[in-house]
């Protein structure tokens, strides 16, 4: 049987969930402060529409999976309340915006028996599908060092009147633009042990986060590596990209969204016949990562019919977090 899901927060990215949700089950009801967003999401996918969070909880008991795309200052909060309810739980990125949120809310789902999951579609880009295979068989040996360049756009229009760019509800570039290359950076390589960083603001002087950094980074493995960021390129987004060297091979996942393999060197293999990705998600004056939204959906079934399905779930989540607690920490940045 299909599940039955509900969408809290209908901004942009919510429209990207309601388009998968109406191939992947059955999309009950949508909530948002804003009645017009709630009414006209509701209209498009004849959904039922809410303005609170609680009535809809309270309303729509039919509802296996509700799905949070609020801002993230408001991930925790809107997660655990679902999860009481009896819900299961699909988070957007990132998690939530620090670790003794992400703790709550993991203690939360282990209470209630339900589970959590968070939204981690860059996963599904083929190159980088093919390069967590070398690693998973060894074929890259004994990784060495690594670097990650996320040189993307986000101009003021961006953060105009808007919850973007906020202490609170923000909480910073690396959650909001980048927290996808933290991801991998875990799920690629393992955990982190040290950081050093130096963070700014060098071009958003209304907004109170970051806007660019450098981090140098030591993982538990041993290797050591580099992670350039800024929402600064000029004009447009140029390069989202990951590069590992290891003891039988060199290999870069490049382009604007880790979307091609832009270089390999390999000991034994060479990797080829990979498809093409998705296109990005185009909000009109700024582009997103990859629309991966469909990959999460075909996974998100299967990992609720089975809990012992490999998904990203919470933990995966709250690694990211911690990861970026540790940057910004470094930092003294927040």
């Amino acid at each position: 049987m299909k599940p039955n899901f509900a969408i809290i927060g209908c901004g942009r990215i919510a429209r990207r969930h309601a388009e998968q949700i109406t191939k992947a089950g059955y999309l009950l009801a949508v909530c948002d402060i804003i009645p017009e967003r709630a009414s006209e999401l509701a209209q498009e996918f004849g959904a039922r529409a809410y303005f609170s969070l609680d009535e809809l909880l309270q309303k729509e008991p039919a509802v296996d999976t509700m799905v949070i795309c609020t801002p993230n200052g408001l991930h925790a909060q809107h997660s655990i309340l679902s999860l009481k309810y009896g819900k299961q739980v699909l988070c957007e990125k990132p998690l939530c915006i620090n670790s003794k949120d992400a703790k709550k809310m993991l203690d939360t789902a282990a209470n209630a028996a339900k589970q959590l999951f968070v939204v981690k579609q860059n996963r599904y880009n083929p190159p980088v599908e093919a390069v967590k295979k070398l690693l998973e068989e060894d074929k890259l040996g004994k990784i060495f060092s690594f670097q990650v360049n996320c040189f993307w756009n986000r101009p003021p229009q961006y953060y105009s009147n808007s919850w973007k760019g906020t202490k609170d509800m923000d909480g910073g570039t690396l959650y909001t633009q980048f927290s996808h290359f933290i991801d991998l950076l875990y799920w690629l390589l393992g955990d982190v042990k040290d950081v050093k960083a130096i963070v700014k603001n060098v071009d958003h002087p209304l907004n109170e986060i970051d806007d660019s950094g450098v981090v140098l980074i030591e993982m538990l493995n041993g290797s050591i590596g580099t992670m350039n960021y800024t929402v600064n390129s000029y004009g447009k987004n140029m390069e989202g990209s990951f590069t590992i060297f290891g003891e039988k091979g060199t290999v870069k996942i490049g382009g604007q969204y880790l979307n091609t393999i832009e270089y390999q060197c390999i000991e034994t293999e060479e990797l080829q016949n990979i498809p093409p990705g998705n296109t990005a998600n185009n909000y009109g004056f700024y582009q997103g990562s990859m629309s991966n939204h469909g990959k999460v959906y075909e996974h998100l079934i299967k990992a609720l019919e089975d809990p012992a399905y490999e998904f990203a779930s919470a933990l995966d989540g709250m690694k990211t977090v911690e990861i970026i607690e540790k940057i910004y920490t470094a930092a003294a940045f927040r």
